[in-house]
Parts: structure tokens; C-alpha cells; sequence
């Protein structure tokens, strides 16, 4: 605290138009976008990968689990590693080592190997998350924090969205196998940019200078906390019952949000009969909506921080309504508009959920609380796109018994919100 102090002024200073912490956001929205891309094309290229290795819908829903089985794992060790060690390491090698399994993906002839190449891919991924989180926490004020979560979690619509067209465009000319080994390659080049340009804590890095650390400690009230080692063990993060609270909300919202997203594009195909190109540019466009709706909950989340849950119930049960009408409709047309419109809810509703915790864990226990919560979320991943696959193949084929299952799901996690007393760890 007192090393803090004598590098920041105690007067006045200019505002310059871009910050330091606004590249270290611009690493970290590349990151997940690059993550999003590296998972999303799965979702493309399954019923291609399906054929080939002569599977199934519930088989193919096992590959996605995979990932998630993996990804849901190592997200608490990832959060304890990123409070104990500092995010910087723990980023780096986690892009590296995805990426390495991205390019392992394109190569592989059999499912026992696939499914182990998925799980291994999802524990380079599980590591991201709480240490994006606890880098956010720890370069931006508490005022700002909301926003710029909204910021790096649009990637969770403009990965899907870019995800479509490159792979589709990259599927029609080469396979999908290419498209998997050329989204290798970024991701080793990313990880050394990370490791390069960010520090762990914000005095340490020659990104940001006087003028954004007396921001952050006049934002702060005057105090920064420790943004490597905590006086909270893991055990004792694990007891506060909040973060199961919402763990469980996460999870209902995720059930619906991987089979949304992860679906979307065979829903497209097959129930709805259209060429994999019109595929490509109509599963892209509710994910435009979506970036549109993380930006607008982002700014929702700082400017109505004390009346968020409420905000979150009532877009994500607005979301699950119009996911409702979107598989009852006949005419693609209508169905289209609303997708979009359960896309824009559902994406206000992600960003505020994030914006929440950003408001409610102190920095200084952000990798470990926020890794909790998220495990929610990737416990649904590895039980969702299985779950959906077997509903699929139930119905010969239809697919409104999984998408209501999706708004069953999406409804709850609005209706448990407000169940939640204590808005304050």
C-alpha cells in the first residue's frame, strides 16, 4: 500500500483519451475471443465431423461435453492459481496449451482420441476465465468494472457469430479439419503478447502511469488491494454460501446458453432446411443482437448496481419467452426475429450476471470466487449439449423438445434470482 502511494500523484492530473488498462482489455477481449472462435467452430463443423467418423447426435453431444468436462475442472485450480500465483503466467500458458489442442484436433481419425484431444483442449481454457476476471478487477477502477466486463464478455457473441462464417467459409474451400489448424496459429502468437505486456500488478507494468494509478487508488478509496496472494484461503471462499447461490443461477443460464449456441447452426440445417451457407449468415445474426446486448448490460451493471438481480431476472426471463416463440413459429422469417430478440435479453442478462460479481468480490479473492461461480456454468456445458443430443435423437430428429428444455432452464435461473438476499460477500 505505502510502495503504491509514492508512485501516484496527490494532485490533480490530465485525462488521456486512451489508458494503459485499455490494452491490457484489448489482450484480454482477444484472448477470449480466440477462445470462443477455437470452441465455436466445433459447433459448425460437428455434423461434418459426425459423418466422418460415423456417430450419432448423442455421441456428437459427447465431444462438446468433453471440452466441458475439462473446461468445468480446471476452472477452481485455475482461480486459486491466478490469487496465488498472479494472472500473467497462468494466461500465457493457457493459450499455448489450448492452442496446441486446437491444432491436435484437425489431425485426429477416431473418437477415443477426439474426445481426450476435447478434454484436454478444455483444460487449457478452464484456466482463462478467473484470471481475465482478476486482471480486470485489478487494473480498473470499481466504477468501470462492470463496463469493461461487458467489453471482453462480448467476444461471447461475436465469437459465435465470426465462428459461422469462418468456418463455413473455410469448411467449403479446404474441410474442417483446416479449420482447426489454422486457428492454431493466432493463439501461440497471443500467449507471448500476454506474457509480454501485462504484470500483475498494475505498479509493475509501463503500460500505466502515474495518472491511471491514482485513478485506481481515488476509485478505490484510497486502497489497492493485493492482487497476487490472498489472506482468503480456498476453503474459506468455498464456504461463503452466495457464490453457490449463484453458481446454481450460472448454471441453469449456461444450460441454455451452450445449447443455444452450440445448436443453433444444426437446428439451421436440419429443422429448418437451409443451404450451409445461408446456415453461416443466419446463425450469425442473433449473436450480432447479442453484442449489442452485452454492451447495453455492461453499461446497465455500473449505472444500476444496487438493483441487478432484478434487472437479470427480468431479461433472462424475456429471453427464454422469445426463445419460446422461436421454435413454435412456422415461418422463418418471424422465427429469425425472435431469435434475435432472445438473443439481445439473454446477452443483457450475461453482462449484468458478470457485472454483479464485479461489483461484489473484492479483487484480492476474484480468481477464486469467480472460478466457483463459472464452474457453475461448465457443469452445464458437459451436461447440456448431451442432454439436448439425446432430445434430439428422441424425437427422430425434432428439435422443440431440447429448445424447451433450454427455456425451462433459462426461466428458472431468471426466478432464482430473486430468491437472493444477500447482494454483498
Amino acid at each position: 500500500m505505502n510502495e503504491l502511494n509514492t508512485k501516484i500523484p496527490t494532485s490533480g492530473y490530465k485525462q488521456k483519451k486512451w489508458k494503459g488498462r485499455y490494452t491490457i482489455l484489448l489482450l484480454l477481449w482477444s484472448g477470449w475471443l480466440l477462445s470462443f472462435l477455437d470452441r465455436m467452430v466445433m459447433s459448425v463443423s460437428l455434423p461434418f465431423i459426425g459423418h466422418d467418423l460415423g456417430i450419432d447426435k448423442t455421441v456428437q453431444g459427447s465431444i462438446i461435453s468433453a471440452f466441458f468436462i475439462g473446461y468445468a475442472l480446471f476452472q477452481i485450480p485455475g482461480g486459486y492459481l491466478a490469487d496465488k500465483f498472479g494472472p500473467r503466467k497462468v494466461m500465457a500458458f493457457a493459450i499455448i496449451w489450448w492452442s496446441m489442442f486446437t491444432l491436435f484436433t484437425g489431425l485426429i481419425y477416431v473418437l477415443p482420441l477426439m474426445l481426450l484431444t476435447r478434454f484436454m483442449f478444455g483444460a487449457g481454457e478452464g484456466c482463462f476465465p478467473a484470471s481475465s476476471w482478476k486482471t480486470i478487477a485489478t487494473y480498473f477502477p470499481a466504477k468501470e468494472r462492470g463496463r469493461a466486463t461487458a467489453i471482453q464478455s462480448s467476444v461471447n457473441t461475436l465469437g459465435p457469430a465470426i465462428s459461422v462464417i469462418v468456418a463455413v467459409a473455410i469448411i467449403e474451400w479446404l474441410g474442417w479439419r483446416d479449420v482447426f489448424i489454422i486457428l492454431s496459429i493466432p493463439g501461440f502468437i497471443l500467449g507471448f503478447f500476454i506474457y509480454k505486456f501485462i504484470r500483475n500488478n498494475p505498479t509493475e507494468n509501463r503500460l500505466i502511469d502515474a495518472n491511471e494509478l491514482q485513478e485506481l487508488a481515488i476509485n478505490n478509496d484510497n486502497t489497492v488491494e493485493t492482487v497476487t496472494n490472498s489472506s482468503v484461503s480456498l476453503i474459506n471462499v468455498l464456504k461463503m454460501p452466495i457464490l453457490w447461490k449463484l453458481s446454481l443461477i450460472w448454471f441453469l443460464f449456461d444450460i441454455t446458453f451452450w445449447g443455444f449456441t452450440t445448436w443453433l447452426p444444426s437446428y439451421l440445417l436440419e429443422a429448418r432446411g437451409l443451404s450451409l451457407s445461408k446456415t453461416g449468415i443466419l446463425a450469425a445474426i442473433p449473436f450480432l443482437f447479442g453484442a449489442l446486448g452485452t454492451l447495453v448490460g455492461g453499461y446497465f451493471a455500473d449505472k444500476f448496481a444496487q438493483k441487478l438481480k432484478y434487472v437479470y431476472g427480468l431479461t433472462a426471463f424475456i429471453s427464454g419467452i422469445f426463445l419460446f416463440l422461436m421454435f413454435q413459429v412456422e415461418n422463418l422469417q418471424a422465427a429469425m426475429v425472435f431469435q434475435c430478440v432472445s438473443a439481445l435479453f439473454m446477452f443483457i442478462a450475461f453482462a449484468i450476471f458478470w457485472g454483479m460479481l464485479m461489483h461484489m468480490i473484492p479483487p484480492a479473492i476474484m480468481g477464486k470466487a469467480s472460478s466457483i461461480v463459472n464452474f457453475g456454468g461448465q457443469v452445464a456445458g458437459v451436461l447440456s449439449p448431451f442432454i439436448i443430443g439425446f432430445l434430439i435423437d428422441n424425437a427422430n430428429g425434432g428439435y422443440n423438445h431440447a429448445f424447451l428444455f433450454m427455456v425451462i432452464a433459462l426461466i428458472s435461473s431468471a426466478i432464482l434470482t430473486f430468491f437472493i438476499k444477500k447482494m454483498n460477500i
